[in-house]
């Protein structure tokens, strides 16, 4: 797929993030919880989708020749790639303003670890660097929704 659609589709995936924050802020009650919990909703499944990614990985190279992520790619991948999901279902079922402080969390953990691994799933340097930089745009503006939103449900 081409470098320009996986931006959009990325960048289009921040609307939901951005759409609902805005009606958590400015919608009546109950309307602004319900925007808050859905924007927790579409935060857990954007936390699992991302730890999702690893596995996705993972099923390129087994049975591959091994390289220097070997302990990665053959154990820690595939365990780190359902945490996510399993903490953000977690998430789901605790008071919403704390669940979606738990996800933006998460987005960031899952951030700091992807910037180490991801370099082990690109074998072209550039689209790996070009890919880190838009993810970590994607994931500032996502957190910062999520943050935004519970911050505003806290002092409603």
């Amino acid at each position: 797929m081409p470098l320009k659609a996986v931006r959009l589709l990325g960048y289009a995936g921040l609307l939901p993030f951005i759409g609902l924050t805005f009606v958590t802020q400015l919608g009546s009650t109950p309307n602004n919880f319900l925007a808050a919990e859905s924007l927790a909703g579409y935060g857990a499944v954007i936390v699992a989708f991302l730890g999702a990614i690893h596995w996705g990985a993972s099923l390129r190279s087994i049975n591959s020749t091994p390289t220097t992520a070997t302990r990665w790619s053959e154990r820690n991948a595939w365990v780190w790639g359902v945490i996510p999901a399993l903490t953000a279902w977690l998430a789901l079922h605790l008071y919403i303003p704390v669940a979606l402080l738990i996800l933006a969390a998460l987005l960031l953990i899952q951030l700091v670890i992807d910037k180490t691994t991801y370099p082990h799933y690109f074998s072209n340097e550039v689209a790996c660097r070009v890919f880190l930089q838009m993810r970590t745009h994607l994931t500032f503006v996502a957190m910062a929704c999520l943050a935004w939103s519970a911050n505003v449900i806290l002092l409603n």
